[in-house]
């Protein structure tokens, strides 16, 4: 991962160069075609992922074989960040919705950068709890226009 790309993007703009190097060899850039999975719900979050190009939707997979729709990441999107909030494994999946270029991180190597610098750890886990939150208050959007919509009835 060439590390000018990595040090622009937010997430990772207050770095130390040596930081930005030990993230860019522990980073992956991979393509995916539309359709492709990047990860399921329920497995291992080994990874951090920032979208460089394309767009991937995050989904919560029911019983019976469909999923719901919880957000579409673009462009410079992070997701499947559960290493910054202590969560072993993937709460939604993943998947791209158009062909995409995405970094994929070790989060091992992130966690250990985070738990040696508490002051760049703090900066990341910011950030990410950011992200989380107005994903948490676009759902909670959603759900309640859907409740809304039910029809009632006076008794």
């Amino acid at each position: 991962m060439e590390t000018t790309q990595l040090k622009s993007h937010e997430v990772f703009q207050f770095l130390r160069p040596e930081q930005v190097n030990a993230i860019s060899s522990a980073a992956e850039e991979i393509s995916l075609k539309a359709g492709d999975t990047v990860f399921r719900r329920g497995e291992p979050a080994e990874n951090l992922f920032v979208v460089l190009e394309g767009q991937v939707a995050m989904r919560l997979a029911r019983p019976d074989g469909m999923s719901v729709l919880i957000d579409e990441v673009t462009e410079g999107s992070i997701f499947g960040s559960c290493v910054c909030l202590q969560i072993d494994s993937y709460t939604l999946s993943a998947t791209c919705s158009e062909d995409s270029r995405i970094l994929k991180i070790k989060a091992a190597t992130l966690k250990k950068l985070m738990d040696d610098d508490p002051i760049m750890g703090y900066a990341i886990q910011a950030l990410v709890s950011r992200v989380y939150f107005k994903r948490y208050i676009e759902t909670m959007r959603k759900l309640q226009s859907i409740v809304q919509s039910i029809p009632l009835e006076a008794v």
